[in-house]
């Protein structure tokens, strides 16, 4: 038979074979919610009920302006279960990017957490004119606001029936729309669909069925807000998983914490965040109870992050993505029998970027678009092609033709290796690359050689002009708290790593390193910090 993939139904298959699983959630009221997939599942249709009761209808934009909680779930699936699309916005983004997106969109209703009632006032007047908004609590906690056409989320939702018989509709229909904050130009709109959705869940259900299967815990760090959590708010319930949120508390104390008390196995997020987690289990001297795995995306992990984690009982493992993928394309988890490899070749392998997942093609091309060899060494641009990566961006067709090649792949603009055995390797960036006297110094192998001194808790490296050389690395270091960082001991270090044209002509000392919208170090910002300097 030829059914439609609909999101709805990974919903009703949680609700049947995984009911008593449980979605915890810390709230931006104060304390943790708990609910199950059994009993989320009608204030879901409840949810859907209720917008089609405010006039939202197949193919509107209902955009989510929200932490990661219980009630962004609920939107996940109402909106897409009606055939409306849900467009998670992400609230780190500037003003000017949240107008452009918010309008370029034609959003019709805005979601919007307690946190974030401040910022929508004061872009109100720049948003449409019929936008109405939803704030996301009960009465008890509605704030005084300025918004026009406002509703409380509880009380919406109560207007909804709590039965339903869910659309169906072409398994293409849009279901989901992310904007990739881009480092130039305008935001780019990521547009998924029910089919696209469904297979990159179960793609994930097979790639990472050690770690995400009934019975098991799972913090997703990764936001709701980008780029559909990496696939957790599907793929959990479709496997039986529980799902705890953090909500708006991602330091580190608070996720230990969370961590620690709801016995989570498996951590979704960013390098940042697991620094930030390990600064805690340092101070604790010991991991959160239960947990055993880390699964870290966003950007490359440094190699002695892995070490800290793998000395202490925690399998770490890559994942690496994009929006435009839904967003995963490799991951890492090691077989046999690179599993009976010594510890340090499997630390190696690890810090690889991991191996392509099924439904996702990878080529590595050099400047005129020829193919690469999968030996390890060639290097090139990665392009990709597969069920749940985009065709194009929406509404941008100048943007789609610059990504996509004449055969229909797109491209990342992330430069990489792949080996005889798949591993990929992200050499770094296209424009995070520093080409010095003509020969290019990734930023990357600079950082993981940085990362592993004594002195750093974290880093970026980033080009500056050079009188002779063009470019020249500079080494921008947090230094471990409590500690005089020695510059001199740290390019020694570097030096017996790296060759000599590699190594950083200076290290500078910061409190902070500036942040992207997704938590990623912003070296874009670090550069333009910089610009006036020279080496």
């Amino acid at each position: 038979m030829n059914r439609p993939m609909r999101i709805s139904d990974i919903l009703t298959f949680a609700e049947d074979a995984h009911p008593g699983a449980e979605i915890v959630s810390a709230t931006v009221e104060g304390g943790l919610h708990r609910t199950t997939y059994g009993d989320i599942g009608p204030r879901i249709r409840q949810l859907a009920n209720a917008l089609t009761g405010i006039g939202v209808k197949l193919g509107d934009r209902v955009a989510t302006l929200a932490w990661n909680g219980y009630r962004h779930f609920e939107l996940y699936y109402a909106i897409s279960g009606i055939g409306a699309v849900c467009h998670t916005i992400n609230p780190r983004l500037s003003a000017e990017q949240m107008t452009y997106i918010v309008n370029h969109s034609g959003d019709t209703v805005l979601f919007i957490d307690l946190t974030f009632v401040p910022i929508v006032e004061a872009l109100a007047d720049q948003f449409p004119e019929n936008l109405r908004y939803v704030i996301m609590t009960d009465r008890a906690h509605m704030p005084e606001t300025s918004l026009k056409n406002v509703l409380c989320y509880e009380e919406l939702l109560a207007t909804g029936s709590p039965d339903i018989e869910w659309p169906e509709f072409p398994e293409d229909t849009a279901s989901g729309l992310c904007y990739t904050s881009g480092t130039t130009g305008n935001p780019k709109g990521v547009l998924f669909s029910h089919r696209s959705t469904v297979l990159h869940a179960l793609m994930c259900g097979v790639s990472f069925q050690k770690g995400i299967c009934p019975g098991r815990r799972l913090m997703p760090v990764v936001p709701l807000f980008h780029a559909n959590a990496w696939g957790m708010p599907y793929v959990s319930p479709l496997v039986g998983a529980s799902l705890i949120f953090p909500g708006p508390h991602l330091d580190g104390k608070s996720v230990f914490d969370l961590m620690d008390g709801e016995g989570v196995n498996s951590g979704w997020g960013v390098p940042t965040v697991w620094l930030g987690l390990l600064e805690e289990v340092e101070a604790r001297g010991r991991m959160p109870k239960g947990f055993d795995e880390v699964i870290v995306g966003g950007s490359a992990a440094p190699r002695s992050m892995i070490e800290t984690f793998e000395n202490q009982g925690v399998t770490v493992c890559h994942a690496w993505g994009m929006t435009e993928m839904s967003p995963i394309g490799t991951q890492g988890i090691l077989t046999p029998p690179f599993t009976e490899l010594p510890k340090e070749q499997q630390i190696d392998l690890k810090a690889k970027q991991g191996r392509r997942t099924f439904g996702v093609d990878l080529k590595i091309v050099d400047e005129e678009g020829n193919v690469l060899p999968k030996d390890g060494k060639a290097t090139g641009e990665l392009f990709v092609r597969g069920n749940a990566i985009i065709k194009g961006y929406y509404e941008n067709p100048e943007a789609t033709a610059e990504a996509m090649d004449a055969d229909g792949w797109f491209g990342t603009g992330d430069v990489a290796s792949i080996n005889p055995d798949g591993f990929l390797t992200l050499t770094d960036r296209a424009k995070d690359l520093i080409k010095s006297g003509g020969e290019w110094i990734s930023s990357i192998d600079v950082e993981n050689m940085a990362m592993a001194h004594p002195d750093v808790a974290n880093c970026a490296v980033i080009a500056v002009p050079h009188p002779k050389w063009a470019e020249r690395p500079l080494l921008v270091v947090v230094p471990v708290a409590g500690v005089t960082p020695d510059t001199a001991s740290i390019l020694a270090h570097l030096a017996t790593h790296l060759a000599k044209w590699q190594v950083p002509d200076d290290v500078v000392y910061v409190a902070d390193l500036p942040l992207t919208a997704t938590g990623k170090v912003s070296k874009m910002t670090l550069r333009q910090k910089r610009a006036a300097q020279e080496l």
